[in-house]
């Protein structure tokens, strides 16, 4: 083959596409929270949205933001011309105008119209977190002193219910080892000990509640967030359309460990949910270990699947 040749260009495709593969594969491990929990260091903005209302929140935040910039540099420039056009310096003699019926009625309209605008989605949006759809399973979250308590109240769960209490620092290396992950998946003052599972593509009910003091459950990623009171039970729900590992906080101060009560939700296929679900109301533990052995499988496999795809357009 000589230099510039046809043939010497398809080789150098090729090899660039398998460096490009190889880093993919090798990146699947390592990258993995930020491409399930969407979350990442030094990050800015919301998570990453995995719900239909999330979606609605993040778009909603972004149109009240065009908003607010436009009244801000409006505000601005006005003050800008004020501090100008009317200083003293180019105004020695004062004018006596006490005011101006135009300039009175638009800056009482224009307020009034501009809440309008950012009231009709508003409503919708917050119609639509507290209208709860038809679901196909509860959870029961309970706000303990300092962690959460899950229950799955449907009765093909056969009353399966476990605490979820936050992973410390010098026990991630441990529980990394132990479920054969990184320990970028077990992310410090948010993993926890055992993830509540949910299935994908399913609208799930969670009715909240609390055992002691005002918790509040809140999970970002799904535009989740409702308060924990004693002797009340609160409803919400999500419909996760991603699998993955979701995390939250309790968002209410509760106490001198309120910092250290994560939300871990593992969004898992209905058929992996199904196998979870059976074997947890024998042992929770074998089945958690199970289904880490089964994620980690689906990711190999799709990792391949990828490799085989470039590798084949490269030919």
């Amino acid at each position: 083959m000589r230099e510039g040749s046809a043939d010497v260009k398809a080789v150098f495709k090729r090899l660039m596409t398998m460096a490009g593969a190889a880093a993919t594969f090798a990146g699947v491990s390592t990258a993995a929270l930020a491409a399930e929990s969407g979350i990442k260091e030094w990050q800015l903005g919301f998570q990453a949205s995995a719900t239909d209302v999330m979606d609605d929140i993040t778009w909603f935040n972004g149109f009240t933001l065009v908003i607010i910039t436009v009244i801000t540099l409006f505000v601005l420039a006005l003050l800008i011309v004020c501090m100008t056009r009317f200083s003293a310096k180019k105004n020695p003699v004062p004018s006596r105008t006490s005011h101006n019926t135009m300039i009175e009625v638009v800056w009482t309209v224009a307020p009034i119209l501009i809440l309008v605008v950012i009231a009709i989605p508003s409503f919708r949006l917050l119609y639509k977190q507290l209208d709860i759809p038809e679901y196909e399973m509860t959870v029961k979250a309970t706000g303990y002193q300092w962690y959460w308590g899950y229950e799955y109240t449907d009765e093909n769960m056969g009353e399966l219910s476990f605490d979820s209490i936050m992973v410390k620092d010098d026990e991630r290396q441990a529980v990394a080892d132990a479920r054969g992950v990184t320990l970028n998946e077990v992310p410090r003052l948010l993993s926890v000990d055992y993830d509540l599972v949910i299935p994908v593509d399913t609208t799930v009910r969670v009715q909240v509640t609390s055992e002691d003091v005002i918790h509040s459950f809140a999970m970002p990623s799904f535009g989740v967030k409702v308060d924990a009171i004693p002797g009340r039970l609160n409803e919400t729900w999500f419909h996760a359309r991603e699998e993955g590992v979701y995390y939250g906080q309790c968002s209410e101060l509760c106490g001198k460990d309120h910092a250290f009560m994560p939300i871990a939700i593992r969004v898992v296929s209905k058929d992996q949910f199904q196998t979870w679900s059976t074997a947890a109301q024998d042992d929770l533990d074998t089945a958690n270990q199970q289904l880490l052995a089964s994620i980690a499988d689906t990711k190999k496999l799709a990792a391949a699947g990828k490799l085989e795809e470039i590798s084949v357009a490269a030919k």
